[in-house]
């Protein structure tokens, strides 16, 4: 839900930034999650072994927050 929210917010506001950091939040909290809840618990988060579904949502996440920083303002 969190990254449905985030992706409207990418669509209908002029700050397009601050939906993306919203759905790099939300990855970053799902890699949080997959790595502290036990397999039974994990549900659609389990899809690889622990810490490689870790590894692949965090540097999703931290992909997008350093793309969302480092990315220049254009002219309007």
């Amino acid at each position: 839900m969190a990254t449905a929210t985030g992706i409207a917010m990418t669509w209908r506001s002029d700050d397009w930034r601050l939906g993306v950091r919203v759905v790099a939040g939300a990855l970053a909290a799902a890699a949080a999650l997959r790595l502290v809840l036990p397999q039974k618990d994990a549900g659609m988060l389990a899809v690889r072994h622990r810490l490689v579904d870790v590894l692949l949502v965090g540097s999703v996440a931290t992909a997008l927050f350093v793309l969302v920083a480092s990315i220049p303002d254009q002219p309007s």
